[in-house]
């Protein structure tokens, strides 16, 4: 089942399918490790729900609501 990286529960991990945006967005997002094929551990949410605390890679990352929904992910 795909969805983006927003939907994701708490606790939950998935693996990256496909990055949208374009330009110094999906660039951005690269550089910060999230690319295919990759596995994200969503750790936590704010309490308004912007930023979101992933694990990539071995490190934490807070990505903004906006750039979570550019990463389309698999359960």
């Amino acid at each position: 089942m795909n969805t983006n990286l927003r939907e994701v529960n708490v606790g939950q991990t998935c693996k990256v399918v496909r990055l949208h945006g374009e330009g110094a967005v999906k660039r951005r997002i690269m550089d910060m490790g999230i690319t295919r094929g990759v596995e994200v551990y969503v750790r936590k949410v704010a309490p308004l729900g912007d930023p979101i605390e992933v694990n990539v890679r071995g490190y934490e990352l807070s990505i903004r609501k906006a750039d979570a929904e550019m990463i389309e992910v698999e359960l």
